[in-house]
């Protein structure tokens, strides 16, 4: 493995507002990309339209801003051309969810061996504070000033309802947490899906705070590691455990509960019933889900149309155009 470094990576000058999650997440993607030591002339990083998708910009690898809500069908189209490249597709809430949802729900479906990465704070920032398909009922905005009357999306569901295999979760702000989810990522083969939590400074500020701080984090988030028990808080002193068909919080100690009572967190596991009740926890009575919450392997759709081409020209008379033109009558003109 060649060794890179995150100046390796790294290209012009951000135009963010300044605290924007963009900075934090595009810190670490610079970080992962060297640590996984994949040449930046094999990368590819491909975005649609918004606040966010300005991160080509910032990449010394091959980039793309494409148009509204389609980095995921372009992402596909790349991939399946060039297998050999490592395909990154940057959206946020509202490029990858509102107009691009169609288009995000299929890649996670066919199984696309690319990382798709949603950079989700709630809000459309770039068209100044619209709310977003995950901005929560009753949200005020400027296109909502009596509040959303929707139900918005969340992307854990979406993912999973599209059958998808790789899902994981991190916080801007959280470094060496997002570095690892966007590593587990790249190495999985088929369509990642990682969800970035980011305030917006300008438009959503303080929408993540109760885990936007390490001392937050501790509090009211968990990390799930697969094969280890679902501990948090301070000092690991609670868990989750199984009550019916649901999750509750226990604490360690109490009513003779111990370590050994506590779920572990399978995150290869096929069925993802479990998984999916990790990922839809929710504050105050739940602690956030972040890390590796599912990944299972499965044929990826770049590698099964490759294989279909070579099974069906080994069936054929004809390999190239001009075998197809000898494979008809042939008339010889004098």
């Amino acid at each position: 493995m060649s060794e890179y470094t995150l100046n390796d990576f790294k290209k012009g000058q951000p135009r963010w507002c300044p605290g924007c999650g963009d900075h934090f997440f595009l810190a670490s993607l610079h970080k992962a990309m060297a640590e996984l030591g994949i040449a930046p002339y094999n990368t590819a990083v491909i975005s649609g339209i918004g606040c966010s998708s300005r991160l080509p910009y910032y990449m010394n690898t091959y980039a793309m801003q494409t148009i509204h809500g389609r980095a995921a069908s372009i992402s596909t189209g790349f991939k399946v051309a060039r297998p050999d490249v490592t395909v990154w597709q940057i959206s946020g809430d509202g490029d990858g969810l509102a107009i691009g949802g169609n288009h995000f729900i299929h890649a996670v479906r066919r199984n696309i061996d690319i990382n798709m990465i949603l950079l989700n704070n709630r809000i459309y920032g770039l068209t100044k504070g619209q709310y977003s398909p995950t901005s929560p009922r009753g949200f005020v905005s400027k296109s909502s000033p009596y509040g959303t009357v929707e139900d918005p999306f969340r992307p854990a569901e979406l993912c999973f309802g599209a059958r998808g295999r790789f899902f994981a979760r991190a916080v801007a702000s959280d470094a060496p947490a997002t570095v690892a989810i966007l590593k587990a990522a790249a190495q999985h083969k088929g369509a990642s899906v990682c969800e970035i939590m980011q305030n917006c400074v300008i438009f959503n500020n303080g929408v993540y705070d109760a885990i936007y701080t390490k001392e937050g984090r501790a509090k009211n988030a968990i990390y799930l590691e697969h094969g280890k028990p679902m501990l948090f808080g301070e000092n690991k002193e609670f868990g989750l455990m199984q009550e019916g068909f649901g999750l509750k919080v226990v604490k360690l100690g109490e009513n003779g509960i111990t370590e050994k009572d506590i779920l572990v967190h399978d995150a290869h596991c096929m069925d993802n019933t479990l998984q999916l009740k990790l990922a839809l926890m929710e504050g105050p009575d739940f602690p956030i889900a972040l890390g590796v919450i599912r990944d299972v392997e499965a044929p990826t759709y770049n590698e099964a149309v490759d294989a279909q081409i070579e099974e069906i020209k080994g069936k054929k008379k004809y390999h190239n155009f001009n075998e197809l033109l000898m494979t008809n009558d042939i008339f010889e003109v004098k």
